[in-house]
């Protein structure tokens, strides 16, 4: 198999790694496929990708993940939409399955949004080359960005979109590289007011190394009353933001609260138990209480790599 999938099962589908050298005996509509080109040597990412719409009925195809194409990009999206035509029933799609960051390029993902409209779930993955406008999609119900250093014009974008049938959103902000413009917590304000996400139920501010920020905003953010599952895990929440929920509003509606990956203290973590009884509240991955400045944040969020 070429490019071994990161993920086991997108969208309630199997993943089966598409082998460009081998005799496709898959119905086409059952599994999430999987497109990724070797890590070193044979076969290029275009040739996988050829030999895929060649050999497989992609009028079928449903689910899709495409992973590595290439150290020098282009973006696997930007092979999609040469051929956007020949996936009319796409409903799910992975942008970047790839463990490593830095290995992922991106590009304008408006395009791909545009061309799909029977999406109902998109994640993307990556560092580089993020681009997006305010859209309007009235078919998604998930999305997913997960980056080390989420550009903010990229938040600023999906937050000004028009998604009537979102569901889950889930976003990691990663940590500025000094780079580029790194979302922040006054980029969610807009999301946080909820005005522009009426279905959303599940949402996820993730991998950030400004976690306690986003933990004093979620405190008083209007959108979450209406929620059945938050995260703010993966990041670099302290005793500071764990006592910004717990002072805030209630959050014992909540079916699943997510904050694994923390810095927070014993007596904190029996707090937020004790205060969440019938929640589901997962303090898994305590990574001890952390003190003094945050240098090298990168290496305090979950996946901060590619700096």
């Amino acid at each position: 198999m070429y490019g071994d999938p990161r993920t086991e099962e997108f969208h309630g589908r199997p993943v089966v790694a598409f082998d460009p050298d081998g005799a496709v005996g898959t119905d086409p509509r059952g599994p999430a496929w999987h497109l990724s080109a070797a890590p070193s040597g044979p076969p290029e990412f275009p040739d996988v990708f050829e030999r895929f719409v060649q050999t497989v009925d992609t009028t079928q195809v449903t689910t899709l993940l495409l992973g590595f194409a290439g150290y020098d990009g282009p973006a696997p999206a930007t092979y999609l939409l040469d051929a956007a035509e020949r996936f009319p029933r796409l409903q799910a799609l992975f942008l970047g399955d790839e463990q490593d960051f830095s290995c992922i390029f991106q590009t304008d993902l408006t395009p791909v949004l545009e061309c799909f409209p029977l999406l109902e779930r998109l994640d993307v993955r990556g560092k580089q080359g993020w681009e997006l406008s305010p859209f309007r999609h009235t078919a998604l119900r998930t999305l997913r960005f997960e980056s080390c250093c989420l550009p903010s014009d990229v938040l600023r974008a999906v937050a000004a979109s028009d998604l009537p049938g979102l569901e889950h959103l889930d976003l990691w902000l990663g940590v500025d590289d000094g780079e580029g413009e790194v979302a922040d917590a006054f980029d969610l304000a807009p999301i946080l007011s909820g005005e522009r996400l009426p279905a959303l139920r599940s949402l996820g501010l993730e991998n950030s190394a400004i976690q306690d920020e986003i933990a004093e905003e979620v405190a008083k953010a209007p959108v979450v009353p209406r929620l059945r599952s938050l995260s703010l895990a993966l990041g670099t929440l302290t005793d500071r933001g764990a006592e910004s929920l717990l002072a805030g509003q209630p959050l014992t509606h909540l079916e699943r609260l997510d904050l694994h990956h923390h810095f927070l203290s014993d007596p904190v973590m029996e707090r937020l138990r004790a205060a969440h009884p019938t929640t589901e509240v997962d303090l898994g991955h305590a990574r001890g209480e952390l003190h003094g400045p945050f240098d090298e944040a990168y290496n305090l969020v979950a996946d901060g790599r590619g700096f």
